[in-house]
Protein backbone atom coordinates (compact mmCIF):
# COMPACT_ATOMS: atom_id res chain seq x y z
CA UNK A 1 0.00 0.00 0.00
CA UNK A 2 2.78 2.10 0.92
CA UNK A 3 4.82 1.53 -2.44
CA UNK A 4 1.32 2.13 -4.11
CA UNK A 5 0.50 5.35 -2.59
CA UNK A 6 4.34 6.86 -3.62
CA UNK A 7 3.44 5.73 -7.13
CA UNK A 8 0.42 7.68 -7.09
CA UNK A 9 2.01 10.90 -5.38
CA UNK A 10 4.73 10.71 -8.98
CA UNK A 11 1.92 10.37 -11.31
CA UNK A 12 -0.42 12.86 -9.99
CA UNK A 13 3.08 15.51 -10.25
CA UNK A 14 3.46 14.37 -13.52
CA UNK A 15 -0.10 15.12 -14.93
CA UNK A 16 -0.64 18.18 -13.51
CA UNK A 17 2.98 19.09 -15.17
CA UNK A 18 5.06 19.65 -11.87
CA UNK A 19 8.25 21.57 -12.49
CA UNK A 20 10.83 20.65 -10.09
CA UNK A 21 14.13 19.06 -9.46
CA UNK A 22 15.96 17.24 -6.95
CA UNK A 23 19.68 16.45 -5.51
CA UNK A 24 19.89 12.71 -5.01
CA UNK A 25 21.54 12.13 -1.68
CA UNK A 26 23.37 8.26 -1.43
CA UNK A 27 25.54 6.07 0.89
CA UNK A 28 28.79 4.49 0.39
CA UNK A 29 30.90 7.76 0.95
CA UNK A 30 30.99 9.46 -1.96
CA UNK A 31 30.65 13.51 -1.90
CA UNK A 32 26.64 12.85 -3.27
CA UNK A 33 26.84 16.87 -2.39
CA UNK A 34 29.61 17.99 -4.78
CA UNK A 35 29.16 21.11 -7.30
CA UNK A 36 26.68 23.23 -5.31
CA UNK A 37 26.37 25.87 -7.28
CA UNK A 38 25.46 23.23 -10.73
CA UNK A 39 21.91 23.31 -10.46
CA UNK A 40 21.05 26.51 -9.11
CA UNK A 41 22.59 27.64 -12.08
CA UNK A 42 20.96 25.43 -14.33
CA UNK A 43 17.54 25.80 -12.96
CA UNK A 44 18.07 29.86 -13.38
CA UNK A 45 19.25 29.56 -16.85
CA UNK A 46 16.41 27.25 -17.93
CA UNK A 47 14.08 29.31 -16.09
CA UNK A 48 14.79 32.12 -18.56
CA UNK A 49 15.41 30.09 -21.72
CA UNK A 50 13.09 27.43 -21.95
CA UNK A 51 10.39 28.86 -19.57
CA UNK A 52 10.38 26.21 -17.22
CA UNK A 53 9.49 27.21 -13.29
CA UNK A 54 11.60 25.25 -11.36
CA UNK A 55 12.59 25.91 -7.82
CA UNK A 56 15.65 28.08 -7.51
CA UNK A 57 16.90 26.56 -3.83
CA UNK A 58 17.09 22.43 -4.89
CA UNK A 59 15.93 20.25 -2.32
CA UNK A 60 18.51 17.05 -1.09
CA UNK A 61 16.37 13.59 -0.78
CA UNK A 62 17.46 10.22 0.13
CA UNK A 63 17.19 6.88 -2.24
CA UNK A 64 15.18 5.70 0.51
CA UNK A 65 12.51 8.27 0.88
CA UNK A 66 9.48 8.07 -0.12
CA UNK A 67 10.35 12.18 -1.09
CA UNK A 68 11.34 10.97 -4.10
CA UNK A 69 8.08 10.62 -5.81
CA UNK A 70 7.66 14.30 -5.62
CA UNK A 71 10.36 15.36 -8.30
CA UNK A 72 9.85 14.36 -11.54
CA UNK A 73 13.84 14.65 -11.86
CA UNK A 74 16.72 13.64 -9.70
CA UNK A 75 20.04 14.64 -10.70
CA UNK A 76 22.97 12.75 -9.06
CA UNK A 77 26.40 13.47 -9.32
CA UNK A 78 30.23 12.75 -7.08
CA UNK A 79 33.38 11.70 -7.43
CA UNK A 80 33.53 8.55 -5.41
CA UNK A 81 31.76 5.41 -3.96
CA UNK A 82 28.00 4.61 -4.51
CA UNK A 83 26.33 2.26 -2.05
CA UNK A 84 22.85 1.26 -2.57
CA UNK A 85 20.30 -1.23 0.03
CA UNK A 86 18.17 -3.46 -1.50
CA UNK A 87 15.28 -0.97 0.32
CA UNK A 88 16.92 1.95 -1.93
CA UNK A 89 17.07 0.15 -4.98
CA UNK A 90 13.60 -1.21 -4.95
CA UNK A 91 12.69 2.75 -3.90
CA UNK A 92 14.82 4.02 -6.96
CA UNK A 93 13.29 1.15 -9.41
CA UNK A 94 9.65 1.96 -8.51
CA UNK A 95 10.01 5.85 -8.95
CA UNK A 96 11.91 5.32 -12.35
CA UNK A 97 9.42 2.52 -13.80
CA UNK A 98 6.67 5.29 -12.91
CA UNK A 99 7.90 7.72 -14.62
CA UNK A 100 11.04 9.49 -12.84
CA UNK A 101 13.90 10.28 -14.23
CA UNK A 102 17.32 10.62 -13.59
CA UNK A 103 20.70 12.79 -14.64
CA UNK A 104 23.96 11.26 -13.27
CA UNK A 105 26.73 13.26 -14.25
CA UNK A 106 30.43 11.87 -13.48
CA UNK A 107 32.27 14.43 -11.70
CA UNK A 108 35.31 11.89 -12.71
CA UNK A 109 35.56 8.52 -10.51
CA UNK A 110 31.64 7.81 -10.48
CA UNK A 111 31.94 5.37 -12.85
CA UNK A 112 32.75 2.08 -12.06
CA UNK A 113 30.58 2.46 -8.56
CA UNK A 114 27.46 4.08 -10.60
CA UNK A 115 27.86 0.97 -13.03
CA UNK A 116 27.25 -1.73 -10.28
CA UNK A 117 24.74 0.16 -7.94
CA UNK A 118 22.84 0.28 -11.24
CA UNK A 119 22.58 -3.10 -11.44
CA UNK A 120 20.91 -3.78 -8.30
CA UNK A 121 18.24 -2.09 -9.97
CA UNK A 122 17.82 -2.97 -13.08
CA UNK A 123 20.12 -6.51 -13.10
CA UNK A 124 19.27 -7.03 -16.87
CA UNK A 125 19.56 -3.25 -18.49
CA UNK A 126 22.40 -2.00 -19.71
CA UNK A 127 23.71 1.32 -20.52
CA UNK A 128 23.48 2.60 -24.51
CA UNK A 129 25.07 5.03 -25.97
CA UNK A 130 22.93 7.33 -26.83
CA UNK A 131 23.20 8.52 -30.94
CA UNK A 132 23.27 12.03 -31.67
CA UNK A 133 19.98 11.96 -33.34
CA UNK A 134 18.20 11.18 -30.26
CA UNK A 135 15.40 14.03 -29.05
CA UNK A 136 17.47 14.80 -25.81
CA UNK A 137 20.23 16.33 -28.29
CA UNK A 138 17.79 17.83 -30.11
CA UNK A 139 15.43 20.16 -28.02
CA UNK A 140 15.50 23.84 -27.73
CA UNK A 141 19.23 23.29 -28.39
CA UNK A 142 21.32 21.53 -30.79
CA UNK A 143 24.08 19.11 -30.49
CA UNK A 144 24.22 17.57 -33.95
CA UNK A 145 27.48 15.51 -32.53
CA UNK A 146 25.61 14.66 -29.21
CA UNK A 147 26.80 15.23 -25.76
CA UNK A 148 29.84 18.14 -25.90
CA UNK A 149 33.21 17.62 -24.12
CA UNK A 150 33.16 20.35 -21.28
CA UNK A 151 35.75 18.80 -19.08
CA UNK A 152 38.65 17.06 -19.62
CA UNK A 153 39.79 13.57 -17.49
CA UNK A 154 41.42 10.89 -19.35
CA UNK A 155 41.09 11.75 -22.93
CA UNK A 156 38.47 10.05 -24.14
CA UNK A 157 35.64 11.17 -26.07
CA UNK A 158 32.41 12.54 -24.26
CA UNK A 159 29.56 10.02 -23.85
CA UNK A 160 25.91 10.30 -23.09
CA UNK A 161 24.60 6.51 -21.87
CA UNK A 162 20.84 5.77 -21.53
CA UNK A 163 18.73 3.35 -19.32
CA UNK A 164 15.63 2.39 -21.33
CA UNK A 165 13.04 0.79 -19.78
CA UNK A 166 10.09 -0.13 -22.14
CA UNK A 167 11.35 2.15 -24.40
CA UNK A 168 11.21 5.28 -22.71
CA UNK A 169 14.40 6.41 -21.66
CA UNK A 170 14.56 6.67 -17.28
CA UNK A 171 18.28 7.27 -16.63
CA UNK A 172 20.62 9.57 -18.74
CA UNK A 173 24.55 9.62 -17.61
CA UNK A 174 26.88 11.65 -19.17
CA UNK A 175 30.76 10.32 -18.84
CA UNK A 176 33.97 11.51 -19.61
CA UNK A 177 32.77 15.11 -19.80
CA UNK A 178 31.48 16.49 -16.32
CA UNK A 179 28.10 18.96 -17.33
CA UNK A 180 28.37 19.84 -14.16
CA UNK A 181 31.51 21.54 -13.53
CA UNK A 182 30.18 23.34 -16.58
CA UNK A 183 26.97 24.68 -14.76
CA UNK A 184 28.78 25.61 -11.47
CA UNK A 185 29.70 29.63 -10.99
CA UNK A 186 32.71 30.56 -13.39
CA UNK A 187 35.03 31.36 -10.58
CA UNK A 188 34.75 28.08 -9.63
CA UNK A 189 36.37 25.98 -12.70
CA UNK A 190 37.21 29.71 -14.68
CA UNK A 191 35.72 27.85 -17.89
CA UNK A 192 35.39 30.36 -20.52
CA UNK A 193 31.76 31.92 -20.68
CA UNK A 194 31.25 30.01 -24.29
CA UNK A 195 31.91 26.26 -22.73
CA UNK A 196 29.61 27.12 -19.45
CA UNK A 197 27.17 28.15 -22.13
CA UNK A 198 27.14 24.95 -23.87
CA UNK A 199 27.08 22.68 -20.63
CA UNK A 200 24.29 25.39 -19.65
CA UNK A 201 22.23 24.42 -23.15
CA UNK A 202 22.56 20.82 -22.87
CA UNK A 203 21.27 20.54 -18.90
CA UNK A 204 18.76 22.28 -20.54
CA UNK A 205 17.97 20.10 -23.41
CA UNK A 206 18.10 17.16 -20.62
CA UNK A 207 15.58 18.71 -18.36
CA UNK A 208 13.02 19.58 -21.46
CA UNK A 209 13.61 15.98 -22.64
CA UNK A 210 12.51 14.29 -18.96
CA UNK A 211 9.46 17.07 -18.50
CA UNK A 212 8.08 16.25 -21.74
CA UNK A 213 8.59 12.59 -22.06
Amino acid sequence: MKQFTSILILLIFLQTNAQDIAILKYNGGGDWYANPTAIPNLVEFTNQNIKTNIAENPQSVAVNSEDIFNFPILFMTGHGNVFFTDEEATNLKNYLISGGFLHISDNYGLDKFIRAELKKVFPTLEFQEIPSNHPIYNQTFKFPEGIPKIHEHDKKPAQGFGLFYEGRLIVFYDYETDLSDGWEDQIIHKNPKEVRETALKMGSNIIEYAFTN
